[in-house]
């Protein structure tokens, strides 16, 4: 069976950001995930607003980061966000958005970023257990340290995030409870991800039916496909610098000849990134376009590899004019797309 859930960048009024969050509940999606990142409203205080708006979606963040989050300080509001939403908590963990790190002037690459995750991963989930640590390791260091905030769960499911691999993903299978790969869409993608991801899984002594392999995606969906792939087109040029060569190789694309589009989004030209981002490109790296379309690219492209989770990054008209000033007609909010996804979609997975 398919698990489908919605990731949400929290950019609306929050009342709309809590709506949609209850409407993918109602229409029994598994989880709503949201980036835990500064450039956008903070998702712990939105979930705890959300937990007792909603009965059964799982909440938690996709990703959070063991370089400007101090694992111990995770899992006080993990356990917290638990407790408030009756055991629906749980979260993807990452070291970091690498743009925002370089805002922060965070030289990532200095800090053994893969090693970071492994050993903030034991350290929550010591903490998670116990409530207590004193632990010595290489990156993270405590002497009694403690937490009143205690989990409903008996275990809250710690999951990674990871994208260019591939010894994250190796790492994802040894050590998390699933691995959640964003921004992929090609069969060869995620069939080296699945190669990979099994060599940490057989490591582990367990196999992909243990495991939560997850595809998060740029979703635009809509009876008219024209107007769900131009939102998806106008969306995709600000995910691609996000991209490592290796995954963007894995799709048939250099990334050379896609740097232009990342220095005309730094340089703010938003129409000229969108004029260079085509409509091929555009439909390589999403899912778009109607029902069928999306069903169909899922089928052929994502879903035999193993994969057995779908997050939607659901794009809708208000997302695109946050990020690009862009009017686009023709495609449903939020609520209208998780409907469709609902109605058309997941029926046919």
């Amino acid at each position: 069976m398919v698990r489908f859930s919605y990731v949400q960048l929290p950019d609306y009024p929050l009342a709309d950001c809590i709506d949609m969050i209850k409407t993918a509940d109602e229409l029994g999606f598994y989880a709503a995930y949201s980036v835990d990142e500064t450039w956008h409203k903070d998702m712990w205080l939105l979930f705890a607003a959300a937990a007792d708006k909603t009965k059964n979606i799982r909440l938690g963040p996709n990703v959070t980061h063991v370089i400007l989050r101090e694992p111990t300080h995770i899992c006080q509001m993990l356990a917290t966000l638990d407790e408030l939403s009756g055991g629906r908590a749980e979260a993807v963990v990452s070291f970091g958005n690498l743009g925002m790190l370089e805002q922060y002037h965070i030289d990532w690459k200095t800090m053994k970023p893969l090693s970071r995750v492994r050993e903030g991963m034991d350290v929550m989930r010591r903490f998670l257990a116990d409530g207590a640590i004193t632990y010595d390791g290489e990156f993270f260091k405590y002497t009694g340290m403690f937490t009143f905030a205690r989990p409903v769960q008996e275990k809250i499911p710690l999951k990674m995030g990871a994208m260019g691999g591939p010894r994250s993903f190796e790492v994802a299978g040894e050590i998390a409870d699933g691995m959640h790969h964003a921004l992929g869409y090609s069969r060869e993608n995620y069939e080296y991800v699945a190669e990979h991801v099994k060599l940490g899984l057989d490591k582990s002594g367990r196999s992909l039916d243990d495991f939560d392999l997850g595809a998060w995606v740029v979703f635009a969906v809509a009876e008219d496909s024209e107007a769900a792939k131009r939102a998806a087109r106008i969306m995709v040029g600000f995910y691609i610098s996000s991209m490592p060569a290796s995954q963007l190789a894995r799709h048939g694309l250099n990334r050379d000849d896609l740097q232009p589009i990342i220095d005309a989004l730094g340089a703010g030209e938003i129409d000229r990134a969108i004029e260079l981002t085509s409509p091929e490109l555009a439909a390589t790296l999403s899912v778009s376009g109607t029902p069928e379309e999306c069903v169909a690219k899922l089928k052929n492209d994502i879903l035999p590899t193993g994969v057995n989770h779908i997050i939607a990054a659901v794009t809708d008209p208000m997302m695109v004019k946050a990020f690009s000033g862009k009017e686009i007609e023709g495609v449903p909010d939020v609520q209208g797309q998780l409907r469709l996804i609902h109605d058309k979609v997941m029926p046919e997975l």
